[in-house]
């Protein structure tokens, strides 16, 4: 099964004004992605996600350049179903062969960023073509399900304080035992930050997990200060509390509070993962499919989550294509315990592809049982959108 194509699109979509947020980020007025579509002799295609930005919005023009100019002439004919080999070869590039030898990496210089952001959108079509052709879904290829259902928590909270537990509130009334609110120099202050947080566990009932996510915008001293600010709020994670290139930093944070934290959104390879777990820095791993390095590199992750008894959580705030990828490492990781749900304005989740991507009324999502991530593009909005 030979690769004979492949192809990257940006797409960027406006946000309706009625869905727009505001966020350390700037208003979120566009959701961009780039599309990755891999295409067999056979002419079956699959189909992933790389990202040039964490949030919602980035120029992509620099991830399709490095997929068609760069790593399609490298891929051109080779075997669809080498997933593990291809991943090699494009870490290690030309020393590709010392690698799979030695059973050591060689990698470029460009191994880390573009790359493998790059990487993660082509390694997702794999095992998207992978299932297709064996008639199963991705999960069952990682090892099957380790549960039939998983809760999701909402993804979300901007307002203020006084409105943010009513935003909360409307999260959980779909069903959501768990949300993530946003906190962090969007606030201006951290006793702002502090304050929201008291406001949304006040309106929310004690059953509902509260995560809070700072986009590692404070700094150390603040982020101590805010936890020791909301230590009464009982949060099931405090998110990058700091910048993902202050490792040693987020330990100290970590060693300040009882807190567990979350990171890993940020971070491109599992080295870069076991580096924040040597620092002892978190209690959450979050790889992001479309940036770590795809749904092999995810599964390496989800494979140091258990060994050091972590929590996996990966970061699913992307278009249909990262979601299913994180769902389904999710899925088959017995270190999973809960997915991301995005409930900011996402077209890139809901009108990219045919299907219907949706939580049960008690807030719960069902195993993947479709061939492959079970998506099918909507060519009429690729075609509407792309750059």
């Amino acid at each position: 099964m030979k690769i004979t194509n492949i192809e990257a699109y940006w797409l960027r979509c406006p946000i309706p004004k009625e869905k727009q947020h505001f966020s350390d980020y700037g208003l979120l007025t566009n959701f961009d992605m780039t599309l990755v579509v891999v295409t067999t002799d056979s002419g079956l295609q699959g189909f992933g996600e790389a990202k040039a930005a964490v949030g919602s919005s980035g120029s992509c023009a620099s991830i399709v350049s490095c997929i068609e100019n760069e790593l399609k002439p490298q891929l051109i004919g080779k075997d669809a179903r080498n997933i593990s080999r291809i991943w090699e070869h494009v870490y290690n590039g030309t020393r590709d062969h010392y690698s799979l030898s030695r059973g050591r990496k060689f990698p470029i210089l460009g191994r880390r960023g573009l790359t493998i952001s790059a990487m993660s959108g082509i390694d997702t079509a794999l095992w998207d073509i992978k299932g297709k052709t064996l008639g199963a879904p991705v999960v069952e290829l990682l090892g099957g399900s380790c549960r039939d259902k998983m809760p999701a928590y909402a993804s979300g909270g901007w307002a203020k304080a006084d409105a943010i537990g009513e935003q909360l509130l409307g999260y959980t009334s779909k069903g959501f035992s768990g949300v993530k609110m946003r906190v962090g120099i969007m606030d201006e202050t951290v006793a702002e930050s502090v304050k929201r947080v008291k406001a949304a566990r006040e309106a929310l009932p004690d059953h509902i997990k509260l995560m809070t996510d700072a986009h590692g915008t404070f700094s150390v001293p603040e982020a101590k200060q805010f936890t020791k600010g909301v230590e009464d709020c009982n949060l099931y994670w405090f998110e990058e509390p700091i910048s993902p290139d202050n490792k040693i930093g987020t330990a100290e944070v970590r060693a300040n509070t009882f807190i567990p934290i979350a990171a890993g959104e940020s971070e491109y390879t599992a080295f870069d993962v076991r580096d924040l777990i040597a620092e002892r820095a978190l209690d959450v791993l979050q790889p992001d499919c479309a940036i770590i390095g795809g749904i092999t590199e995810a599964m390496r992750v989800s494979q140091l989550a258990h060994t050091y008894q972590l929590e996996l959580a990966p970061h699913c705030w992307g278009s249909a294509f990262s979601f299913m990828a994180g769902l389904s490492v999710a899925f088959a990781s017995p270190s999973a315990n809960v997915i991301e749900f995005s409930l900011g304005g996402n077209p890139m989740m809901y009108d990219l592809v045919e299907e219907d991507i949706t939580v049960d009324k008690e807030g719960m999502l069902i195993a993947p049982d479709k061939p492959g991530l079970g998506l099918t593009p909507n060519w009429d909005f690729v075609k509407d959108f792309k750059q």
